[in-house]
């Protein structure tokens, strides 16, 4: 019946909790939404299974694996105090509770060493050349967020159904330069997700309107906000009182029961470091330092060590542009939209053609408006050839026109050049849309927008026009997404609040069925206190052997009979 005593306790201390608490209780406990039981009682007996604690146990920091190790501890320390009563493990007077103290045994004596010591070390501060490598990996890595957040809006990254990026959208990114390897793509959406400037929605990580906000903010602040976010994400292992972490020579022992921990470990140290955050030799700059305080980090630190963002660029007549410096991010992203980088560095190198200009124009500029931007861009005005370049693809464009036929609802595609739309016709690239010919036009019964961008992807000069024969840019940009609230735990809320709603009824009654219960599967000796009709109490001793009809039977060895007793009249039950 200790057992028993322990679940009693539990659901007590369950049954007091809000609705949202207590939904952050089994989330911590990793509950899963879809799970039956009806109520806190329900929810004790399922907590305090051997399992559950050993799967509690394998998310605890080694701290709180020492301050629950023992029958009778208590957790002083009020932070491992709190974490335990997080998930559920301890008593209201702060003691363990027999489960729990059990499996902790258990664990102890399969892996002694998980519950020792370890040294700390203080990170060292690193010299000049460390400081500057770390501080041009922060820049790189901000710069290849931007892009991949700015990309984003147009094109989400695709996951698969675990959850992986798919191997499609990994070749799309490392093929055309946006990262280097499918490791390095993995950190950046990691980051961009622990910063909330991605979010998963339909299997596509979008843009989130935080995201594209901070898209405009200097490289420092954009840093800074990749920093502190990888920070609030950290699992709990790595989480202390007051918002840090502890120093890294702690992160590969910080969960000492986890099987999975070690890689865990090592994939956040790659991050850290990719970030800035750490040299490669392990030092810590003067920026990151205050982070595992929990204070800001110190951006004043980092920018001493970053070259200034500037917004000029060289025009030069190879149709190329040169930045000799970060450039700011809002012009960045516009220039990317009618030229290609070739590099990506402190000094990047773009490149205009015929069919980045044409994108551009198809994305709703024109001759004036190109030629303002790179005018006011410029630090050598826009040279004839990039000038000619304008010309003839903002001429070019509209040759191809794609309609919708208000008659039959099909999309029609037309051309002033014949030959072109004779070439449309039997280009394989188009096969998906299935255009065939109808006169002088080519139709299709796929969506207008649909074949629209297929055509625009394919290179082609086209424009969209709308019921009045006007020409309708188009773009692919969606609207950001609002960042989602914790979605595992919100799912958790309304079962929280059935298991409350159930406890809410005879809390007391309802136990002492459960305790009834209990001994007839156990076939328990029992002593049952039963309130006499003249209101006085008496006490029998017997073996539990059935529960029904609102009855308890069971046999009274002492007395050689079997009795029935009404539960209405049990007032208290306990072990023999």
């Amino acid at each position: 019946m200790a057992a028993l005593s322990d679940a009693r306790e539990l659901a007590t201390l369950l049954a007091g909790l809000r609705a949202q608490r207590l939904a952050e209780v089994l989330h911590a406990r990793g509950v899963s939404a879809q799970v039956g039981w009806r109520d806190c009682f329900d929810a004790a007996e399922g907590l305090l299974e051997p399992a559950s604690i050993d799967a509690a146990l394998r998310q605890l920091p080694r701290v709180a694996l020492q301050g629950v190790d023992a029958a009778a501890s208590s957790a002083a320390d009020p932070g491992v105090r709190d974490r335990l009563e997080a998930a559920a493990l301890l008593r209201a007077d702060g003691t363990a509770l027999g489960a729990v103290t059990d499996r902790v045994h258990a664990a102890r004596a399969a892996h002694p060493e998980a519950f020792e010591a370890v040294a700390t070390a203080e990170p060292a501060g690193g010299d000049a050349v460390a400081a500057a490598q770390a501080a041009e990996r922060a820049a790189d890595t901000v710069r290849a967020v931007t892009d991949l957040v700015a990309r984003a809006a147009d094109d989400p990254v695709n996951v698969t159904g675990t959850g992986a990026i798919t191997a499609v959208d990994r070749r799309r990114l490392v093929d055309g330069h946006l990262v280097e390897s499918p490791a390095e793509l993995d950190d950046l959406v990691a980051l961009a997700a622990d910063a909330r400037l991605l979010a998963l929605v339909d299997r596509q990580w979008r843009q989130t309107t935080v995201g594209a906000a901070w898209l405009r903010g200097t490289i420092a602040d954009r840093w800074a906000a990749l920093a502190t976010g990888w920070v609030a994400a950290l699992p709990g292992p790595l989480r202390t009182d007051g918002g840090g972490y502890p120093p890294p020579t702690q992160w590969p022992h910080a969960a000492p029961l986890d099987e999975t921990w070690q890689a865990l470990a090592a994939t956040l140290w790659r991050q850290a470091v990719r970030a800035g955050l750490y040299a490669a030799d392990g030092t810590e700059p003067a920026w990151t330092a205050p982070l595992r305080t929990g204070a800001t980090p110190d951006q004043a630190a980092l920018t001493t060590l970053l070259p200034a963002e500037i917004d000029r660029i060289y025009l030069q007549a190879d149709l190329t542009a040169i930045a000799p410096g970060p450039l700011r991010s809002p012009l960045d992203l516009r220039l990317q939209t009618m030229a290609t980088r070739e590099s990506r560095a402190q000094a990047s190198t773009y490149r205009f053609t015929a069919d980045t200009i044409a994108a551009a124009v198809a994305g709703g500029e024109d001759a004036a408006s190109l030629r303002t931007f790179l005018a006011g861009l410029s630090l050598t005005g826009i040279p004839q050839p990039l000038d000619y370049l304008i010309a003839e693809a903002t001429a070019r464009h509209g040759s191809v026109q794609v309609a919708t036929d208000a008659a039959t609802g099909r999309t029609r595609v037309t051309s002033s050049d014949p030959q072109l739309l004779r070439t449309i016709a039997v280009d394989q690239s188009l096969h998906a849309i299935g255009l065939t010919e109808d006169g002088d036009a080519l139709v299709s019964r796929v969506g207008r927008d649909a074949v629209f961008f297929t055509l625009a992807d394919a290179r082609y000069p086209v424009v969209a026009r709308d019921a009045a024969g006007r020409a309708e840019p188009l773009r692919r940009r969606r609207d950001p997404v609002p960042v989602p609230a914790d979605e595992a735990a919100a799912a958790l809320l309304p079962v929280a609040e059935r298991l409350l709603a159930h406890s809410a009824d005879d809390a007391d009654a309802a136990w002492l069925v459960r305790e009834l219960e209990q001994a007839v599967r156990t076939r328990g000796e029992i002593t049952v206190t039963v309130r006499m009709p003249d209101g006085t109490e008496r006490d029998f001793t017997m073996e539990a052997t059935g529960l029904g009809g609102g009855r308890l039977r069971g046999l009274d060895r002492a007395a050689d009979i079997e009795r029935t007793l009404p539960v209405s009249g049990i007032v208290r039950v306990r072990p023999r």
